[in-house]
């Protein structure tokens, strides 16, 4: 009884420091990321979230869905729920010049008297509704067409500005706001490098990557985005009044809301207009990106007098700025070389000011484009940022015709091969997987979990061993020893075991793993899979011609062209060689294969609910199935999931079935039991 007693005394110990721990997190989260006043090093920060995850594992019955570890990654959605909007979320309209600013002001005056204007930025994101009942979070939606949007929830509780509790009391019965969502210009460049690393192509922009980012099925991906939100308008709310829009929008940071930073009333037109003008010319120093900025009449009962039309309110309008064309004189060109090998021109040119910052430097991207715009170096070419963001090059305005256009090296300019372009491709590559150009993205890619999957052999490890010479294929890898890995910073006894532990591990995955590793161009991992499965063995891939590849269904010539290329080279021969002295399995994993699909062919479009495309490829390939990439008339099912595009048009235009994933599943499981418990 005694030791019964005691142990509830410990729980209710424990219950309590999972509370204050919780408290103390969530107040300093509001410090960092609502007031941008951090209290504590980000270090301390991190210490008590990781303390705090470590008892709500321990501890699963005190666990919180709304603490802060549970926002950074949370189970993978199902599929986005409608959300009809009771207050439509609509657009403003656009207009840009000043001058129709005081027109805008002429037509407000001639239904109400003395108009106060609040002017603030118009972030570049994507728009959001965020719902609280008595004070709690219950719904974040997206603005989908104004009417109907798609139920985020779970994404938007990873965005740790979005307070989950609001910080009034006595909140209000029911409160919904509207906000947008948008990644901080650092984050953007970081992600982007990643891809680049990586191999994937760039986001263009930080409100296409935010808007990608905020509808991930799986919220885990969401989180490491790091995407954070301005609150800008109040849409209803029940138990609090709210006047005007100055109020409201102190109001919404009172109750712990990020809102603009920059907003502020006047009393007429003018020093409104000179507002406009002030954010456009400072716009560049906002962390984040905007595409305007947005004048409002503050007071809410002039804004009903107002009312709307069809389309817009009458009572707002949003202001966007030009975007800056310059002219400067070109000074070189300079070739960068990615992983695949792609050779990428580079134009320098005379720094110039555009949208606020100094550029010295745009994308050329390839010997089309050069040539097109007949581009030489000593030109006056027209630089502009796209979407205010990217610099790029529009044009030449002054050109020397005596000057030849410029033509990309014919030899990679880093390793000296000579570079290769395919018969359909636009882009000039350097074919040597050796080039030192090429290395550290090379090795990224061949270590990912998708390749050869060796855990704990991240980037920095990656570049310390490049640094050092001690790896220069990926075949080296294989050859390190424990000592080696023990002389890389913070890489003690135990790391150095645990990777050499990885390393061992990795040399028996699948041949289909290891060609994917490769990093042969234009190959991925279904191209890889293919090869395996026709070749079974790296000798016969290796000797492979391109009349024996293009034979499997889904290759083309120029996909079987870099192949064979690759292969072809003594250096690929080599390491290859290397690669199989050190006890990498060269060979393609037996797969059992059903015939419920045998002479079926499957075309898949839009976002499948509980699967990737990938996963119900294999699916289909292991019951006999096929995967192609277009839709025709001999095409058996089309499996369709959200945002299916043109190939679901296509296939209901020409009678072919269409499947949900619902269905797919169905069909096999009802027809195939004993094949898919065989063939999993």
């Amino acid at each position: 009884m005694v030791r019964k007693m005691e142990n509830e005394k410990e729980l209710q110990d424990i219950r309590q420091k999972v509370e204050a721990l919780r408290k103390r997190v969530e107040h300093l989260a509001y410090r960092y990321y609502v007031l941008d006043d951090p209290e504590v090093e980000d270090y301390e920060y991190d210490t008590l979230i990781h303390e705090l995850a470590r008892l709500e594992e321990q501890y699963p019955q005190f666990a919180s869905a709304d603490s802060l570890t549970q926002r950074v990654g949370g189970m993978a959605l199902n599929t986005f729920a409608p959300v009809e909007h009771t207050v439509q979320m609509g657009s403003l309209q656009d207009v840009f010049h000043e001058e129709e600013l005081r027109e805008f002001d002429e037509r407000v005056r001639q239904t109400v008297e003395q108009p106060q204007y609040v002017v603030e930025p118009k972030i570049d994101g994507l728009s959001v509704s965020l719902e609280y009942e008595n004070g709690e979070f219950v719904r974040g939606s997206t603005r989908g067409d104004g009417l109907v949007g798609e139920d985020v929830t779970g994404n938007l509780r990873t965005i740790r500005s979005i307070p989950k509790t609001l910080r009034v009391s006595p909140a209000p019965e029911y409160l919904e706001v509207r906000g947008e969502v948008y990644m901080p210009r650092e984050v953007f460049d970081k992600l982007n490098e990643e891809q680049e690393l990586s191999g994937a192509p760039p986001f263009k922009n930080p409100r296409n990557a935010a808007a990608g980012s905020l509808r991930q099925k799986d919220a885990k991906v969401t989180a490491k985005r790091r995407l954070d939100i301005f609150v800008f308008n109040v849409q209803q709310i029940r138990g609090k009044e709210l006047a005007g829009h100055q109020e409201s929008l102190d109001y919404l940071r009172d109750c712990g809301f990020p809102v603009s930073p920059s907003y502020r009333r006047f009393g007429s037109i003018e020093p409104a207009v000179q507002e406009v003008r002030r954010i456009g010319e400072h716009r560049e120093e906002f962390h984040f990106d905007i595409d305007g900025a947005v004048i409002k009449v503050d007071d809410f009962s002039q804004r009903v007098s107002l009312g709307a039309t069809a389309k817009f309110p009458r009572w707002a309008v949003a202001f966007k700025y030009p975007p800056e064309v310059k002219p400067t004189t070109l000074l070189d060109i300079q070739v960068q070389v990615g992983r695949t090998g792609a050779m990428t021109p580079t134009a320098v040119f005379e720094p110039i000011q555009l949208a606020g910052t100094t550029v010295s430097r745009a994308v050329l991207h390839n010997q089309d484009f050069i040539t097109e715009k007949g581009i030489s170096i000593g030109d006056t070419i027209l630089v502009r940022k796209a979407g205010d963001i990217i610099p790029e090059v529009v044009g030449v305005q002054e050109h020397d015709d005596s000057r030849p256009v410029y033509q990309l090296p014919q030899l990679c300019p880093v390793c000296g091969a000579k570079a290769v372009r395919q018969e359909g491709e636009a882009v000039l590559r350097c074919p040597n997987p050796e080039c030192p150009a090429q290395l550290l993205r090379t090795l990224i890619h061949f270590v990912s979990r998708d390749a050869m999957d060796i855990d704990g052999m991240g980037r920095a490890i990656l570049e310390n061993l490049t640094h050092q010479g001690l790896v220069k294929t990926p075949a080296d890898l294989y050859y390190l020893t424990a000592q080696q890995l023990q002389g890389i910073e913070r890489m003690g006894e135990k790391s150095a075991a645990n990777l050499m532990r990885s390393l061992e591990q990795s040399k028996s995955r699948d041949l289909a793993r290891l060609v994917y590793g490769l990093g042969i161009p234009s190959i991925g991992q279904k191209a890889a899979q293919l090869l395996a499965d026709r070749f079974e063995t790296m000798d016969k891939l290796s000797e492979a011609t391109v009349e024996e590849i293009t034979q499997i269904d889904g290759f083309g010539e120029v996909m079987a062209q870099f192949a064979v290329n690759y292969f072809a080279m003594e250096s690929t021969h080599e390491m290859i060689e290397r690669l199989k002295a050190a006890g990498v399995n060269m060979t393609a994993a037996k797969r059992e294969q059903g015939t419920l699909l045998s002479g079926k062919t499957f075309v898949l479009t839009g976002t499948l609910p509980n699967m990737t495309r990938q996963q119900a490829s294999e699916k289909i390939v292991a019951f006999g199935g096929r995967v192609t990439t277009s839709v025709s008339k001999k095409t058996s099912y089309v499996l369709a999931g959200e945002e299916a595009g043109s190939k679901l048009t296509k296939a209901q235009s020409l009678g072919v079935p269409v499947l949900t994933e619902a269905d797919f599943i169905e069909m096999i499981e009802a027809n195939g039991e004993d094949e898919l418990t065989d063939g999993d």
